[in-house]
């Protein structure tokens, strides 16, 4: 606890204790004091904590088994329903662990949490709220007290102390003494030796050891690395600044927020115009493709033009056909007085057959051989007269 400022409330007035400086507190009602404080804080200098009143925080240790540690955040304020006075719902619990199955337990009044909420406002960024009796220093078989004017702070166990007027000391020391173990020691802080002395039980006085100074003063002999009860859990648990920070960043957040609905509003402007673009192309292309083609339906187009394209350029399918038709043709041309009269191809087979007109069944015989020594296989399918000359059907296909 030697690292830690502490904030307390003073007979009403808040003070706070910088580490390493005096045992006087330095009092927030006064601007210099304030400022200093808000300064450490801000620039996280040291670490700053805020000493709950000793007389509304009440501490006790309660042993646990290992599955009630599960639940132990949710179930505690239940187990510990028949131990307090006023009801549940208005008071704030806190926890941590102590010894193997014991948990250290502190319990508050929540309007109490929130009213000292709003006296530490301005100082955002305390993290720890410790009751004042847990800042005393403590091992096993002491007590230790601080004897104020009004009142006095006194701690006996791990997690038990209590805060009470100077007049009441003596019987609840009396109480702790019967209770429990008496202690080997007890240390008392304060300012006058026999008046002090006089508040411990008879029964307890060979055992104090008295030291001149206060709760700043204990505060510095407090030097056990413990994990403190903090109780600022639930409800009350630190939460992130997230208004400061948006104080401190609403100036970057409305110019990209500018910039980013710029962006949006050029990015949506430049897809209405290629949007525009691309139907004008689509019209386009499908009004070139009914020049070409103007009845028929047209789905797509770019894709069926580029058919018809492809076709007169010569696929396969039709370079098949025009060689076909250059031999056969060949043939027929050097034959006077033979013609074609209609030819049918078959893509799949790559054949067609073809009606011939001819003088006579010799020359439709020839026509026959011919189209055989050309590398292509004709085969007559059928003949008949037709007037002085003879009609044949003949079927022709790569050999």
């Amino acid at each position: 606890m030697q690292n830690i400022a502490v904030i307390r409330l003073i007979e009403g007035r808040l003070a706070w204790f910088p580490p390493g400086t005096s045992e006087e507190p330095l009092w927030l009602d006064q601007a210099s004091a304030r400022e200093n404080l808000r300064a450490v804080v801000m620039q996280r200098r040291m670490n700053v904590g805020f000493a709950l009143p000793a007389s509304d925080v009440r501490l006790l240790p309660v042993t646990i088994s290992a599955d009630e540690k599960k639940h132990v955040a949710s179930s505690l304020p239940f187990m510990l329903e028949e131990q307090v006075a006023a009801d549940i719902e208005d008071l704030h619990f806190a926890h941590t662990a102590g010894d193997q199955d014991t948990l250290s337990v502190g319990i508050v009044a929540t309007s109490r949490m929130e009213s000292w909420q709003a006296l530490v406002a301005e100082f955002p960024g305390i993290s720890q709220w410790i009751p004042e009796p847990l800042l005393l220093p403590w091992q096993e078989g002491e007590w230790c007290l601080v004897l104020e004017a009004q009142g006095a702070i006194a701690r006996i166990g791990r997690c038990e102390g209590f805060g009470i007027e100077r007049e009441m000391l003596s019987t609840m020391l009396e109480c702790a003494a019967q209770e429990g173990e008496p202690p080997q020691a007890v240390i008392i802080y304060g300012s006058d030796q026999a008046a002090d002395t006089a508040l411990v039980p008879e029964t307890l006085r060979d055992s104090v050891q008295w030291r001149r100074g206060n709760l700043y003063s204990a505060l510095l002999l407090n030097d056990k690395e413990e994990k403190p009860l903090n109780m600022l859990q639930g409800a009350f648990a630190p939460r992130l600044p997230l208004k400061r920070w948006w104080r401190q960043w609403r100036a970057v957040a409305a110019v990209f927020a500018v910039g980013l609905a710029v962006q949006l509003i050029a990015t949506y402007a430049e897809y209405r115009g290629l949007r525009s673009e691309n139907l004008a192309l689509r019209s386009a292309v499908e009004a070139s493709y009914r020049t070409a083609y103007p009845r028929g339906s047209a789905p797509d187009p770019e894709k069926q033009l580029r058919r018809q394209l492809d076709a007169l350029r010569g696929s396969a399918q039709s370079s098949g056909f025009i060689s076909l038709m250059e031999r056969v043709g060949s043939v027929i041309a050097s034959r006077p007085g033979t013609s074609i009269a209609t030819i049918n191809y078959n893509d799949k087979a790559d054949e067609m057959r073809m009606n011939i007109v001819a003088a006579n069944y010799e020359a439709v015989e020839q026509v026959r051989a011919d189209i055989n020594k050309a590398g292509l296989q004709a085969v007559m399918e059928s003949s008949s007269a037709q007037g002085n000359k003879v009609r044949a059907r003949l079927r022709v296909g790569d050999g």
